[in-house]
């Protein structure tokens, strides 16, 4: 049954966790700072580098009086509210030395210390001026706040910084700059990437928690985006072949912020983006963002327009509770647009321009609502965090398929269709982290349990050409077309309504064996319970998978600031797929799919803000569906996949003037039995063998900023047939930017310089995207 009031059952769902009851306190302020608000965030270690939890912070502003107090939680991270001004913060641990630094807080910044403590007796008070950046610690990829270089796994962190820079604006845009990941055409109405050797249109995640509905992200309200490679399961759950990427959400901080950007370019790029931060008391802030874009593209008669807003709120009832409650609107209405053909194993040699089908009748709708409420609450020295996500989907699609050309190169093959998908998805995370110490060992233990609902209806219909026919013959040279099309369900379209549940419970310890030592591992239990209702003959299939993903790393670091690890990780894909949509009679009785990743590699933070990081890593996915060869209308399931690689990293500032960030991929991922798609030795589609990308962005006068950009991809097939290919390619980018006051910057970015004519992308041999000519764009920047 089609359902037309998710959104009112989604708004019932956000004001439940907006009215949740908060936690008791542990402890009140010991005082109310005055004045606007800003975050300062830290780290309490000791002497071997190794975390202090429960060390007691305080602040005392330079003008005399009490400031506030906290504690360090299980990895000795700490953050305190301070009003601009300058503030001596102590911090004392039982059986250490306290550890005092001077800090000048501006109204309009999250400052970053770091504080050493001596063990008693070894040294006097020591003061610590050195900071850490603020990307060396994640949260994300072991659900405890970790460094990054002590993660025994490949990860990319892409910053509010580069996004800016380079005007990104999507999850596309993001992943040329992430080593193993290429981004995948998505039939042009999706956000599709492969990783490793492994595609996903599922596979994305907002604070840790799923965001699985095959749309367009805009990242306007993006702190930043984690790419984790490898399987993920441990973590995430379900799913996660090659890896996950995750956004990071602006949060309401104790700051005011007012920043605005106006962005216009050519092809009718118009941009407006604007994030207003506002602490409303000493216990309270506002954050909101939003953004407007009405584009048009180098394709004909292409174009989007998508608006949205998120309001975001964190409070501080006490100095040991944190609530952050939000809420995200995205509206998004463009072109449906599947590229062009191919012919003779080589894009067409068409004007690149060119739309096949009718641009009037081809068209992508989406509304998303999406709220969330985390409470976090530290008692003692655990921390308890529960996540509540409650997400509505609204999302329809209808557009021309070009298909084969004719063989004498003079026509072209054209069907259509459109779909409808319609999700409410409803997540709960509780997560519990406790250190403690056994003998020489220091453990982060978490403890943690999800549960979830996803309820989705589909409904395909086929386009009928002239009421009559499927498909249609179009010109080679000119194959737009106006032929009316009508829209009915044929004897294979969906219209069926899914139902997951998801009970998830797992555990992980993170071992300081000493400080050379640590050892990362964990198990996580699933239940995945499917139940596949279709709505054009009433049967009702269902499947439980009950799956267990274990992991496990060890890291060694020779000196401090360097980490060699190794790792073992284990995933599972249902035989539903990543988006329910392909259980039958036969993948009904079909085991998941396993991914299996063994990965070494090596972190270095040369300095405080520069990282450089390499993996090497074997992935292979095995259960996958094949042919019986002894009998052709069986299903086996002896497939398998394979992808081996090397990538390496590098992100942060070189100089204070000097910045950069980018990296270099060797793939090579090929069938190692026959599935139903491919034979053995087949390379899998779009994973080229080679991929690099450096952006590079050097002040070079106090009053102008230039910024070269460089993206290298080598040959790479469009299907896994392995009979079209899309050439490899190297394009240039640049940028300038000027100061026009301290609060005010003019930015020019030119996309494909040199005018480099590629193909950037596919879906599959005749759905392929050319890559887009040279873009002139400008931005203007202000904040207030």
């Amino acid at each position: 049954m089609r359902r037309r009031f998710a959104g009112a059952r989604l708004w019932l769902f956000v004001v439940a966790a907006f009215a949740a009851p908060l936690p008791l306190t542990a402890a009140p302020f010991q005082s109310a700072p005055a004045g606007p608000l800003s975050s300062v965030q830290g780290r309490v270690l000791d002497a071997s580098r190794g975390a202090i939890a429960g060390a007691r912070v305080t602040a005392r502003p330079k003008e005399g009086g009490r400031g506030p107090t906290t504690v360090s939680d299980a990895q000795g991270v700490f953050t305190l509210a301070l009003p601009g001004g300058e503030h001596t913060i102590t911090v004392t641990a039982a059986g250490f030395t306290a550890a005092s630094q001077t800090l000048a807080v501006g109204e309009a910044t999250t400052h970053i210390a770091e504080f050493v403590l001596q063990v008693s007796g070894i040294s006097e008070l020591v003061t610590i001026s050195a900071g850490i950046d603020t990307g060396s610690i994640t949260t994300t990829a072991t659900r405890t706040p970790t460094l990054i270089r002590d993660v025994p796994q490949s990860i990319t962190v892409v910053g509010r910084e580069l996004m800016t820079d380079q005007l990104m604006t999507s999850i596309g845009d993001v992943v040329r700059y992430v080593p193993g990941i290429t981004s995948h055409q998505g039939e042009n109405n999706r956000d599709q990437i492969i990783i490793r050797g492994n595609s996903t249109s599922a596979d994305f995640f907002v604070n840790g928690v799923r965001d699985d509905v095959q749309y367009f992200r805009d990242i306007y309200n993006i702190d930043r985006i984690e790419a984790l490679k490898g399987p993920n399961a441990m973590i995430f759950g379900r799913g996660g072949a090659g890896g996950v990427v995750n956004r990071v959400l602006k949060e309401a901080m104790f700051r005011p912020v007012r920043d605005f950007s106006l962005q216009a370019g050519m092809y009718g790029n118009r941009r407006l983006t604007g994030d207003f931060d506002q602490p409303l008391s000493n216990t309270a802030a506002v954050r909101v963002n939003g953004m407007y874009e009405h584009s048009d593209s180098f394709r004909d008669q292409v174009s989007v327009e998508r608006y949205g807003i998120t309001p975001t709120v964190t409070i501080l009832p006490t100095s040991q509770t944190r609530v952050v409650v939000s809420y995200e609107y995205l509206h998004d209405r463009r072109t449906a647009d599947r590229g062009i053909t191919s012919f003779a194993g080589t894009p067409a040699a068409v004007d690149p321009s060119l739309f096949y089908g009718n641009p009037d009748d081809s068209h992508v709708r989406l509304d998303v609502h999406l709220g969330s409420a985390t409470i976090e609450q530290r008692w003692r020295r655990a921390t308890i965090r529960n996540r509540t996500v409650v997400a509505g989907y609204d999302r329809f699609y209808q557009n021309y398929v070009p298909g084969a050309a004719s063989p004498d190169q003079t026509r072209v093959t054209l069907s259509a269709y459109n779909n409808t998908t319609d999700r409410t998805n409803v997540f709960n995370q509780t997560d519990v982290v406790v250190p403690a110490t056994t003998g020489r060992f220091r453990h982060t233990v978490l403890v943690g349990a999800e549960v979830g609902r996803q309820l989705t209806d589909n409904f395909r219909n086929t386009g009928f050409f002239n009421n009559t026919a499927t498909s249609v013959q179009v010109r080679f040279e000119n194959p737009a077309i106006s032929t009316p099309v009508t829209y009915r369900q044929s004897a294979t379209d969906a219209d069926n309504h899914v139902l997951a549940r998801i009970g998830s419970a797992y555990v992980q310890d993170h071992v300081e064996v000493s400080r050379q030592v640590q050892f990362l591992g964990g198990v996580r239990f699933d239940q995945f319970d499917l139940s596949h209702h279709n709505n054009r003959n009433g049967e009702t299939l269902s499947r439980v998978d009950n799956l267990v993903s274990p992991r496990a790393g060890i890291i060694f670091k020779p000196v401090t600031p360097v980490s060699i690890y190794g790792s073992y990780s284990v995933a599972y894909l249902p035989s539903a797929g990543d988006q329910f949509s392909s259980l039958t009679m036969i993948t009904q009785q079909m085991k998941p799919e396993q991914l299996t990743n063994y990965e070494i590699g090596a972190k270095w933070d040369l300095f405080a803000d520069l990282s450089f990081s390499t993996a090497l890593y074997r992935l292979d996915r095995t259960n996958t569906r094949s042919t019986d060869p002894s009998d052709p209308t069986r299903i086996v399931q002896t497939g398998s996949q394979r992808t081996s690689g090397y990538e390496f990293g590098v992100s942060g500032r070189v100089t204070p003037l000097w910045r950069m960030a980018g990296g270099y991929a060797y793939q090579d991922a090929l069938v190692t039995s026959a599935t139903t798609a491919a034979r053995a030795g087949a390379q899998v589609a779009q994973v080229p063998h080679h991929t690099f990308s450096l952006w590079s962005n050097y002040q070079v006068h106090p009053r102008v900023g230039a910024a070269l950009g460089i993206v290298y991809r080598s040959d790479m097939f469009a299907a896994i047939d392995n009979t079209v290919v899309l050439s490899g390619y190297t394009r240039i980018d640049a940028a300038a930017f000027v100061p026009l006051s301290k609060r005010a910057r003019l930015q020019l970015n030119v996309e494909n310089l040199f005018d480099k004519k590629y193909f950037a992308n596919a879906d599959n041999n005749t759905n392929i995207s050319p890559g887009y000519p040279r873009v002139i764009r400008v931005a203007l920047t202000t904040s207030f």
